[in-house]
């Protein structure tokens, strides 16, 4: 008996290797055997001048060790397309590097990954060029947004045909594409995650902002929802802890429902503050965009703790990729000392508690029997209630 289960679990853990399709439903995320998301994003070396520093290198596995040092069981990766401004006709390929170079350091990358116990998200990137918002993006006519969609087509399939290379675990079709996935311009999008599906035999998400994510309408096309959470959990600088908690408790509760109407569970794909007094009021401001920042690293550790906890007593919740870390942990030219990354930090000792802790997710709906390697992790040390059971 106990080896037939042992088989069982193997065969299930390997369906995205074997060419399985999955069904789009929350049954797809329970087949996969993936439990819990203990997750950190690990962004590529975006400068040319750092060479042999970025996804496939070294110094990626070093980040790689660090990662599942602090109790990590994914990580995700992010290259990028770019685009010129918010009217695009297209997207090169080349970020930083020819494509052709990027393709084969991101395969590198997954399999570096895969040797050291890791799953992984492949989460495609759009830059645009304009430093605009992405979630913007509108070729203002149809004609235009039939040609956009092609672009993005060509664009996504390249790199599902990466995660099907790699055997990535799952795949982001897409990252804040408010003006497209919230709007009838919908109906472009589904025969392109068709196609992907016929190319990619993994699990699918789709990474919401975090104000959209009700509004969005691919939930039905995909397995897991996505969102990046970066949420606000306060209306007002100078909040508490408990103020702070009592937000991280309205965003779980929100959770649930949303993953309730829909019956799939949530991934949140990002989450992050950055280190500095009050981040989680504007969570969303980028670092570079800041002059004059006070560095605060126990403000950036309350705000994991708030948002944290409630999270892992939602049995809506599958995990969370932490935003972010970078592929050479030692190149601090990617990001401000008050930038988002909690290496170093006292947010680290925070999510390495987390990672380390039990997640209610585990044991629950999505994963049966089958996460129990997880089971003996310690208690949240920062207290959580449990949630009533979901789809009752």
């Amino acid at each position: 008996m106990l080896a037939s289960a042992a088989l069982l679990a193997s065969m299930l853990s390997a369906l995205p290797a074997m060419g399985v399709g999955l069904r789009p439903s929350a049954d797809a995320w329970l087949w996969s055997g993936n439990g819990a998301i203990r997750g950190i994003t690990i962004g590529p070396i975006e400068s040319v001048r750092h060479p042999d520093r970025g996804y496939g290198s070294r110094a990626y596995e070093r980040a790689l060790d660090e990662a599942k040092s602090a109790g990590a069981t994914w990580v995700s990766l992010t290259p990028f397309g770019r685009v010129s401004d918010l009217t695009p006709e297209g997207i090169s390929m080349s970020f930083e590097a020819p494509f052709e170079e990027n393709r084969k350091n991101v395969l590198r990358a997954i399999e570096q990954a895969h040797e050291r116990g890791l799953r992984v998200m492949l989460v495609p990137h759009l830059w645009v060029e304009s430093l605009e918002w992405r979630a913007l993006i509108d070729p203002g006519t149809d004609d235009g947004w039939v040609a956009w969609a092609a672009a993005y087509r060509d664009f996504l399939l390249a790199w599902a045909d990466v995660a099907r290379e790699g055997n990535v675990e799952l795949l982001s079709i897409g990252v804040e594409l408010r003006s497209w996935v919230t709007t009838p311009r919908v109906e472009l999008m589904k025969p392109i995650i068709a196609d992907v599906r016929a190319r990619y035999h993994g699990l699918l998400t789709y990474s919401a902002n975090w104000d959209d994510a009700e509004a969005t309408l691919v939930w039905d096309a995909v397995d897991l929802i996505g969102i990046n959470g970066f949420y606000p959990l306060a209306d007002k600088d100078g909040a508490k802890l408990d103020e702070l908690v009592k937000g991280g408790d309205r965003v779980a509760d929100g959770l649930t429902r949303l993953a309730s109407e829909v019956r799939k569970p949530i991934v949140l794909t990002e989450i992050g503050y950055t280190t500095r007094p009050d981040p989680a009021i504007r969570p969303w401001e980028w670092p570079e965009a800041l002059e004059g920042v006070k560095v605060d690293e126990a403000a950036q550790a309350d705000a994991y703790k708030a948002l944290i906890g409630p999270l892992l007593g939602s049995k809506a919740v599958a995990g969370f990729f932490v935003w972010r870390y970078y592929a050479d942990p030692d190149d601090v030219s990617q990001e401000a000392a008050w930038g988002f990354s909690p290496r170093g930090k006292l947010a680290e000792v925070v999510l390495r508690d987390a990672f380390n802790a039990h997640f209610e997710v585990e044991g629950s709906y999505l994963t049966g029997g089958f996460a129990g390697k997880h089971r003996a992790r310690t208690p949240w040390r920062y207290g959580w209630e449990s949630s009533p059971p979901l789809f009752e």
